[in-house]
């Protein structure tokens, strides 16, 4: 029964192509090494590391840095202790009125003072600006390091321009040491940033941010044991470049330096308008499309990667637009306004409610720019 379903879950018509077998690819020539799926296990451990190093250098460099831009912790006001409004309170933090309306008659409380209890029962569970300021500057670090270090590697491969030299011989192709680091510290960060993000600053988009970092995962892994490392690098690069100028902006933007958040937020949607909007299609996309098909020829997890890279740049140019939306606000009003990307985080409702109240044709102006993500965070996006 075992070995029927791994028959059917490493089924060669379906990872490798036409007459390619997995034998073959256990039997390297000499001085080559072929990628194999049981070398992922070690990002596992590496994820531990990986979030390990995290809270050391929240703690040790970037906490200190907040201090010097004055970026406090601040404590926040707590809520009367309310075993019942609690209760409500973890099923729905935002009850209707037909809820308070019922809270009003088994508490004897005024509908005002209901209000009031959730709402700054909804602040004491807010991340204060220092922990995301935290948060952003160890992203930050992560991808200046990887995006540096993918540069420095791809740039001297003779693939990187010339795409169709990442299908010569394929799979048949000798796996790097590099490509295996950049590989598998790429998964050791979403596999901790997958785990960490039930601990960091909770956002709207929770339960997206959760499938796309195991679609990140998923992507990453199945391109190593298709041992598509060239092209896949390559992918990894083109997405890591923009997030640095993103964590950048969002780093200003807690420090409130605005004119530099706002020039860093304009230069981060050039960058990834170049690196997600042409040279991930007309580059990545085009090599992985149409020179493999030219080359080695469709098969099953061929039309798998082919279809999931395509589902990326939609959501590329959807996010793109809402990115534009910002950053020409901030080219003519002189200020970022709300991040309107999928990984926004989350303001108050009193903060939305009272400055629509006010101002009901001014733009929103969050006390943050929310990944995968990002005016977030993942993120980055994968």
């Amino acid at each position: 029964m075992t070995s029927s379903i791994s028959a059917w879950i490493w089924s060669e018509r379906f990872w490798l192509p036409e007459n390619v077998t997995w034998a073959d690819l256990e039997r390297p020539p000499p001085g080559v090494e072929y990628p194999r799926i049981r070398h992922l296990l070690y990002a596992l451990p590496l994820a531990v590391i990986v979030f390990m190093l995290r809270l050391l250098f929240e703690r040790l460099v970037a906490k200190p840095c907040a201090h010097i831009l004055q970026i406090q912790a601040g404590v926040p006001r707590q809520a009367q202790p309310n075993a019942v409004l609690e209760k409500v309170f973890q099923s729905k933090a935002c009850p209707d009125t037909r809820q308070l309306e019922g809270l009003c008659k088994q508490l004897d409380w005024d509908e005002r003072k209901i209000q009031r209890w959730f709402r700054v029962r909804r602040n004491q569970d807010r991340p204060s600006t220092q922990k995301k300021f935290c948060e952003s500057m160890w992203r930050l670090t992560f991808y200046f390091g990887i995006f540096i270090y993918a540069v420095r590697h791809l740039w001297g491969s003779p693939w990187t321009w010339d795409t169709r030299k990442c299908w010569y011989n394929y799979p048949f192709q000798h796996q790097s040491s590099e490509q295996f680091t950049h590989y598998a510290a790429e998964l050791a960060f979403y596999w901790s940033l997958m785990f960490s993000q039930f601990i960091d600053v909770k956002r709207k988009d929770f339960i997206i941010m959760l499938v796309h970092h195991l679609a990140t995962i998923f992507l990453i892994t199945i391109s190593y044991a298709n041992n598509m490392l060239r092209v896949g690098t390559l992918v990894m690069c083109v997405h890591d470049a923009s997030d640095v100028f993103l964590e950048a902006a969002k780093l200003a933007n807690y420090a409130k330096y605005q004119r530099l958040c706002d020039g860093l937020f304009v230069v981060f949607s050039i960058s990834f308008f170049f690196t997600r909007l042409v040279i991930y299609p007309f580059w990545v996309v085009y090599s992985v499309l149409i020179e493999s098909w030219e080359i080695v020829g469709p098969y099953q997890t061929w039309w798998l990667l082919n279809g999931l890279l395509l589902v990326l740049q939609t959501l590329h140019i959807i996010w793109f637009y809402l990115i534009a939306r910002i950053a020409i606000k901030a080219i003519f009003k002189g200020k970022v306004s709300k991040d309107e990307r999928s990984d926004v985080e989350s303001s108050t409702d009193e903060e939305i409610y009272s400055t629509s109240s006010k101002n009901p044709g001014q733009t929103l102006k969050p006390k943050d720019m929310g990944h995968t993500g990002n005016l977030n965070g993942e993120a980055h996006d994968r």
